[in-house]
């Protein structure tokens, strides 16, 4: 109730008593009357009011999110005006907020629409919705809240790459490789005459009877090719110039991969020492290879979520981590800057059967010197400066 009203009364209710006029008694009564009235009437409307959202709650940058709102008044009593306002992030925004009036009769129910852009990764809380509604001539006014909000994840940029060329160590798999050592029974490309030294379980006796002479079956070579992302988003590895785009960089980079490791039907994961919202003490769950589509989409759901932060020293999580994998696994060290301790790690990761690629981000002035260790140790390196970079393995 507004002041002005308020001192309308008051003045009312001075005349009343002064003049003792019906009228004006009766008009108090009136006012009065009409006050408690709408007070009660839009309590019982907005205590009766549910609603809720629906939208697609997982999505890729550039996608565009419909969002329905339903608004249902389960009292008997209409609801002369609602006015529904929803929230939701800056980076989401069409329109700086959802707003609209309506008014709904006993039992109705309506729906309302709006849409969001995915601009940028992150995850993003949408709400709280609010409702809002009061007497027809605005004497009061309640206010309604949810209570709580839905989430929308966007997942991190990924790009399609088709030229990676990763080493590995684990032989009998599903990817062509020119080692010929890693010949794979499963993959027969035809055959040739015999040679001394062929295994006789390799001579195709039907070719043999067919020719005449004695026929060796060739095999196309293969590797497994099991790979384990280790993601730095530790802020101090990262130039202070280019932080932010940096560490975006590492992440797109690491998605990537990983969506490329899963094309081509091979176990991925992945540990970051990122802080995450959701997981518990704000450490991301480490993931250790799988193969699947469903397992992919499980770390670009943390990456979703990553944020770089002053976290876990990287050189300390790649120490205890390493030691749990298998033989021949390839680590993807996707980090910001590589100093001598890291390549420590990298040499007794290689020690113990491992095969470390390292993946630099973003500029920084020690990523020349890392290059040169990494041709010194045979370790290799890349080094990454803008998005386009990452075309080397496009082609």
């Amino acid at each position: 109730m507004g002041d002005a009203f308020t001192a309308f009364l008051v003045a009312l209710m001075l005349l009343a008593v002064l003049t003792r006029e019906t009228f004006v008694v009766i008009l108090l009564y009136l006012f009065v009357g009409s006050l408690v009235a709408g007070r009660w009437w839009s309590s019982q409307v907005v205590s009766r009011i549910r609603f809720h959202r629906q939208f697609d709650a997982k999505v890729f940058p550039g996608e565009t999110i419909s969002v329905q709102v339903e608004v249902e008044n389960r009292s008997f009593l209409p609801a002369v005006w609602l006015r529904v306002q929803d929230y939701y992030p800056l980076e989401l925004a069409e329109v700086k907020t959802f707003q609209q009036v309506i008014s709904l009769g006993p039992r109705q129910k309506t729906r309302l629409r709006y849409t969001l852009k995915a601009r940028k990764r992150g995850y993003y809380a949408i709400g709280p919705l609010h409702v809002t509604s009061g007497d027809l001539l605005g004497l009061s006014s309640e206010r309604s809240s949810e209570g709580g909000s839905d989430y929308l994840t966007v997942y991190p940029r990924v790009i399609p790459l088709n030229s990676v060329k990763l080493p590995s160590r684990s032989p009998m798999g599903t990817l062509k490789t020119t080692q010929p050592i890693f010949e794979d029974p499963a993959r027969p490309m035809g055959t040739r005459d015999y040679q001394a030294g062929d295994s006789l379980r390799r001579i195709d006796w039907k070719a043999t009877a067919s020719t005449g002479h004695l026929q060796t079956r060739l095999f196309e070579p293969s590797i497994a090719l099991e790979t384990m992302i280790f993601l730095n988003l530790n802020t101090a590895d990262y130039h202070y110039r280019s932080r932010f785009d940096a560490t975006e960089l590492a992440i797109v980079a690491a998605a990537s991969l990983g969506n490329w490791v899963v094309a081509q039907r091979q176990a991925v994961g992945m540990i970051t020492n990122a802080f995450d919202p959701l997981a518990v003490d704000n450490q991301a769950v480490p993931l250790f290879p799988r193969k699947g589509r469903p397992h992919l989409m499980r770390i670009l759901e943390i990456l979703a979520r990553a944020r770089a932060a002053e976290t876990t020293p990287f050189t300390a999580l790649l120490s205890t981590n390493r030691v749990k994998l298998s033989w021949g696994t390839t680590l993807l060290i996707v980090t910001g800057s590589a100093d001598q301790s890291l390549f420590d790690e990298l040499i007794q990761a290689r020690r113990a059967g491992l095969n470390p690629v390292l993946i630099l981000c973003g500029e920084h002035p020690g990523h020349r010197q890392a290059w040169q260790m990494g041709k010194l140790f045979h370790i290799p390196v890349f080094i990454f400066l803008h998005e386009q970079d990452l075309d080397l393995w496009r082609r």
